[in-house]
């Protein structure tokens, strides 16, 4: 009697602290960056996909258990062993799932890699049931300690819950040309769970990526004709390693500290700030080669598998990618010559609101290296060995008066889709900044944006403002118009 009392007091002891072990793990939340990962999105839609239909599975093999047998088939005298094959566990089948975060699948150097297959096909039923039923307390849990940070103030909370669904739009836009507006998907589904609801308030979804090797060729520089300018000019002005960002845009919110509601890269004239003004801006020093004291900014590229910056109230959660290389070209008009741009002029590319404003002014594209015909406005998983490209092409036809206009757009317009400058307006350099950077093959990265943007790739645009001496953009429309590479 006492051995028994001894062997139960032992095993309540061992369940006790099975207990114990086990809501410390339960309570323990995931990493508020990992858990509104778009990768992970994508996963736990597949798997909420998958635990619906092995549900519906289970409740017709109830059905069918429950249904009278047939007269001719006496099935209650039948062995067990003769039951079908799908009550045999699943435990037996291989485990071809794809690991946490839903990345794709690598390429070889040397071979190209095969389309990643749906998550449901490469992952067993029963396990995808078990691993929902543990994953979901750790969510619920992530849900209730991440809310507080993600609320911000009022206004920020009615920002970012638009009253139109972001556009995407898969199609690019002709060369050197605006897009045609871009034509809005359809409202991505509801969520399923609290952990879901808080990510879609910050965007970006699954569907704004796309493996850049599913892109079809699309894109070809117009050719030069005779009288055109095929030269360019680079300007040199190294990646912001010096870690000039700040939240500001003197262009379009001067005088306002945060008007951007989002962080940008700037290289170039080292003062930029949302108070700049022609005369502080030329009084200030550069990064730049040859005294080129002209900005150059875009918002910034995050990394969104990281826990920084999780307290931001517009929701531009990651740690910032430094971009790889930056090039600033000039370059020139296929039908005719460049005449100098003035000091000072201002000029924006893109449209920071265009999730919700539509197309009409948006011009993103997205590329990998090694893939430059292949022009996207997702964001591009690129393969393995190649690196991501933000084209950003600025308007080059002016007016020949102003060096700005209210809207920011209507002093300086793009050419037609031949390269000719409308009527009333004449060529001057056209700047492409190109931004290089590594980033996460998996759909882990995101652009900073106005909260109720949801991080969409459309969205992408820069600004510049010209702060060349005379005689150095003389220079460049000399090398333009010689067809020169300077």
């Amino acid at each position: 009697m006492k051995r028994s009392l001894v062997s139960l007091s032992a095993l309540a002891l061992a369940a006790s602290t099975l207990t114990t072990v086990t809501f410390t793990v339960a309570a323990t939340a995931p990493a508020y960056g990992d858990h509104c990962d778009p990768a992970e999105q994508g996963q736990n839609q597949q798997n909420q996909r998958s635990q619906q239909d092995q549900e519906q599975q289970n409740q017709q093999d109830q059905n069918q258990e429950q249904a009278p047998p047939a007269q001719d088939a006496p099935a209650q005298d039948q062995p067990l062993q003769d039951q079908p094959a799908q009550d045999q566990p699943a435990q037996d089948q291989p485990a071809d799932a794809p690991v946490a975060g839903g990345s794709l699948i690598q390429a070889s150097p040397t071979e190209p890699a095969a389309p990643e297959q749906p998550a449901d096909q490469q992952q067993a039923p029963d396990q995808q049931d078990d691993a929902n039923q543990q994953q979901n307390p750790d969510q619920q849990d992530a849900n209730q300690q991440g809310n507080p940070d993600q609320q911000g103030d009022g206004d920020a909370n009615a920002r970012r819950r638009p009253t139109q669904a972001p556009s995407q739009n898969p199609d690019n836009p002709p060369p050197n040309n605006p897009p045609a507006t871009p034509t809005p998907s359809a409202t991505p589904a509801p969520p399923q769970d609290d952990e879901e609801a808080e990510c879609a308030d910050l965007g970006p979804f699954p569907e704004d990526f796309i493996d850049i090797r599913q892109v079809p060729r699309n894109f070809q520089e117009i050719r030069t004709r005779r009288g055109g300018s095929a030269g360019t000019f680079t300007s040199r002005c190294g990646t912001n390693r010096n870690g000039h960002r700040n939240s500001d845009n003197f262009i379009v919110a001067p005088g306002v500290t945060n008007g951007a509601h989002h962080v940008h890269d700037y290289v170039g004239n080292l003062s930029t700030d949302g108070f700049s003004t022609d005369q502080s801006l030329a009084a200030a020093g550069t990064t730049c080669a040859l005294n080129d004291r002209s900005v150059y900014f875009w918002p910034v590229l995050r990394d969104r598998t990281t826990d920084a910056n999780v307290d931001d109230p517009d929701g531009n959660v990651g740690t910032i990618m430094q971009a790889r290389q930056v090039s600033l070209q000039f370059r020139g008009n296929p039908v005719s010559r460049v005449s100098p741009m003035p000091r000072f002029i201002r000029m924006i590319t893109g449209d920071a609101k265009a999730a919700t404003n539509g197309g009409a002014n948006a011009l993103a594209k997205w590329s990998c290296t090694g893939f430059t015909n292949r022009i996207t406005t997702k964001y591009p998983l690129c393969p393995r060995g190649s690196q991501l490209l933000r084209i950003l092409d600025f308007p080059s036809c002016w007016d020949g008066q102003n060096n700005d206009s209210a809207n920011h757009r209507t002093h300086v317009l793009f050419p037609d889709a031949n390269g000719a400058c409308p009527s009333g307006t004449r060529a001057i350099p056209q700047l492409r900044m190109t931004l290089v950077y590594s980033t996460p093959r998996t759909p882990s990265f995101a652009l900073d944006a106005f909260p109720e943007q949801r991080h969409n790739p459309v969205t992408d645009h820069a600004d510049f403002a010209n702060l060349m001496p005379d005689r150095l953009m003389r220079f460049a429309v000399d090398c333009i118009n010689r067809n020169r590479r300077c």
